[in-house]
């Protein structure tokens, strides 16, 4: 049994199964209706709502109805209370065993999300930058995010108001999808004509014609919720007499769980006979994706006009009162997809031109894309001739190490190392020769008294050269007295 139903105003649409009930007793004319084959009960299939939260509702709305104080509540409690908080409040008075599994739904639900947040981050490039989960569970508004442990009256009730809003903005958001879908569809349709010479366009042209000619060519669709439509599905689902027909009979067949309502899903089902006519899988000119929107118009169609406290289910009173309505026995015809275009002239050329500028902003996100790439492989390039010139530069810094590594030779006069002469012993070496090879005769013969020998000396003493033979270093001691005894 699905949340909706349990609440007997269905502010969600068959969200989960809930215990199986029997079938309300059908009182019917046994003689002149046969009673249909009987078949093993099954659980019903659980219905996936669309919310992103889907299985996190299911499950919170399994684990109340286990407890028998809160099932009494469901049962009881009108669709304004609910919006109002109310039934929210009973939760203070559910088991323990109840509310421990609830916390542990709820801290399953916040991991589920965090792991959401940060893959999201790590698509968009942000592996390195720090993630405020608290300020992105913002977003979830389903959840009190402050808490993240435990399950309280706040998260019932943010519960139950998010699904309600989200599902009655989810027949609008379908519509709106299907819209673009179209759209897009005719928009690539026509662009690929642009790509064909004149005879291949007009063989096109002529094969579409043709189709949408077959697709409209099929017979008549009732109007959904009529008499003569649900007189049909009694014969030919049902298999019963169409003279036999009785409304309440009719319902509590179709009440699939026996609750006393018709959901969303219970009434789109009785429109498949009518869909069959129009759309066949296996047809080239049927398109699926049509066929969904048609059974989402018919019902839309019928919840207009037989649900009366717009709780998004049909009960059985308001089924009856219905079928006493003169749109009931007379309807008018139904028109389908193909009488009804989803989108106006204006709302295709706004689309092609939100296309044009899409392509726009991809294209120059693509030149963005190119440049950010030429840029990268200049700056590779360069890196590259950098680094083969280091590598050259080591190269020669080795080749000129390799080179000076031995020591210069050494000269070796009787034995001893002489080391390279001072720039003072070449000076003195220099003014030798030139008083020894001067024009002057009196410098080359003069002869100095004790005194002003000694002056000499000290002048040489004061400019820090050597004053005698004995001064000098050993080797050079020797090299000087063979300077004298050059003829």
């Amino acid at each position: 049994m699905c949340w909706s139903r349990a609440l007997h105003t269905g502010w969600l649409l068959l969200l989960v199964q809930l215990l199986c009930l029997e079938a309300v007793p059908i009182s019917m004319d046994k003689t002149k209706v046969q009673e249909p084959e009987k078949k093993a009960e099954e659980p019903p299939a659980s219905v996936d709502t669309g919310l992103h939260y889907d299985r996190y509702l299911r499950e919170v709305i399994d684990f109340l109805e286990k407890d028998q104080h809160f099932r009494e509540k469901l049962h009881n409690t009108d669709m304004e209370d609910i919006k109002q908080g109310k039934l929210a409040k009973e939760l203070d008075f559910v088991s323990h065993h109840v509310r421990t599994k609830l916390d542990e739904l709820k801290r399953q639900e916040v991991s589920r999300l965090r792991t959401l947040i940060k893959a999201k981050q790590d698509l968009e490039g942000g592996n390195d930058i720090a993630v405020d989960h608290q300020a992105l569970l913002k977003q979830f508004e389903y959840l009190n995010h402050m808490n993240p442990h435990t399950f309280e009256v706040d998260d019932l009730d943010r519960l139950i108001k998010s699904a309600t809003n989200d599902l009655e903005n989810f027949d609008k958001d379908r519509h709106e999808e299907f819209k673009k879908y179209e759209m897009t569809k005719d928009h690539d349709r026509r662009e690929h004509l642009k790509t064909l010479d004149e005879d291949e366009r007009q063989k096109e042209e002529e094969h579409y014609e043709e189709m949408k000619k077959k697709h409209a060519d099929h017979p008549k669709v009732n109007h959904p919720g009529s008499q003569n439509q649900l007189k049909e599905v009694w014969e030919e689902a049902d298999g019963l007499d169409p003279e036999d027909f009785d409304p309440k009979t009719f319902f509590n067949l179709h009440d699939t769980n026996g609750d006393g309502f018709f959901d969303e899903q219970e009434l789109e089902a009785l429109f498949t006979k009518e869909l069959e006519k129009i759309y066949d899988p296996t047809n080239e000119e049927d398109d699926m994706v049509e066929m969904e929107e048609e059974r989402l118009r018919m019902r839309e169609h019928v919840m207009n006009e037989v649900d009366s406290n717009k709780d998004r289910l049909v009960s059985l009173e308001e089924f009856l009162v219905a079928t006493k309505k003169k749109e009931f026995l007379e309807p008018d015809s139904w028109e389908t997809l193909e009488q009804n275009q989803a989108y106006t002239d204006e709302e295709m050329r706004e689309f092609e031109e939100h296309l044009v500028q899409q392509e726009e902003d991809l294209n120059q996100k693509a030149v963005d894309l190119q440049n950010q790439r030429d840029e990268l492989e200049r700056q590779q390039e360069q890196l590259n001739a950098q680094k083969i010139e280091l590598q050259q530069a080591v190269e020669h810094m080795e080749r000129l190490k390799t080179q000076n590594v031995e020591p210069p030779p050494e000269v070796h006069i009787e034995g001893n190392a002489i080391p390279e002469m001072h720039a003072v012993d070449n000076e003195l070496h220099h003014e030798q020769e030139a008083q020894l090879q001067g024009h002057d005769p009196a410098l080359q013969v003069q002869q100095h008294t004790p005194q002003e020998h000694h002056e000499q000396h000290q002048d040489l003493a004061q400019q820090g050269l050597p004053q005698t033979h004995q001064d000098l270093p050993p080797g050079h001691q020797e090299a000087a007295h063979g300077q004298h005894n050059v003829p």
